[in-house]
Order: C-alpha cells, then structure tokens, then sequence
C-alpha cells in the first residue's frame, strides 16, 4: 500500500532530522537525561518507520484487514510514543510522559497484526 511507503519513508526522514537536531541543535540546552529521552523517540521512530516499510511490502501482497490495521496502528504509536517523548524531552510536561506507554502498546499490537499477517497470509 503506498500510504504505508510513505509514512515510513516520511518517518525515517523526520528521525534522522530530528536525531540530527537532537545531537547539535539540543546539546547544551537539555540535560544529559532529557537528551536521552529524546534518542529513545528517534530510535523508536526509525524502527517503526522501517516496520511500515516492510508493512507496505506485504500489504502489495496481502489484501486483509490485519496488514491495514498494522500499519495505521504503527503510524499511531510512532505519533503516540516518540510525538510524546520529544514533547516530554523539551518541555518537561510530565502528562506528555503518560501517553508515552499508549504508544508502546500501539506498537506490540502493530507487531503482533504483522506477524499474524504473514504467518496467515504468505
């Protein structure tokens, strides 16, 4: 599906962006902690981003609900997990830091809705 093509060739852009920003434009105005934070949302970001790459690849293969539900739900959890954690990171908010795990559960749904679409699938 090319939506899923290019969310995740968007979200790998923005993750090396937002890395790179993180690592010059960052550096010496967040805590060692904080920066922190903010690599966790940019290696979760480029993960999933590669797990819609390969969920656009089995979705040219697959025509079922589950390889769709997966991808939008990785869209979501990337939005949910590292959208947060860079809001988190810059801003100290903690209430952004409790939609953090909403995110992660988005994701192991994701996971298990792609792993049921190949096993099923292919």
């Amino acid at each position: 599906m090319k939506v899923f093509l290019f969310l995740g060739a968007l979200n790998g852009f923005l993750a090396v962006a937002l890395g790179a920003f993180g690592a010059h434009g960052l550096e010496g105005k967040l805590s060692q902690h904080e920066l922190g934070i903010w690599e966790k949302a940019v290696q979760y970001q480029m993960f999933h981003a590669s797990a819609l790459l390969v969920t656009a690849l089995v979705a040219a293969k697959v025509q079922a609900a589950s390889i769709t539900w997966a991808g939008w739900i990785f869209f979501i959890g990337i939005i949910l997990f590292s959208g947060s954690l860079y809001i988190y990171a810059t801003t100290k908010i903690t209430a952004f830091a409790i939609i953090t795990p909403l995110g992660g559960v988005a994701f192991l749904i994701a996971w298990v809705l792609l792993g049921y679409s190949a096993l099923k699938f292919i």
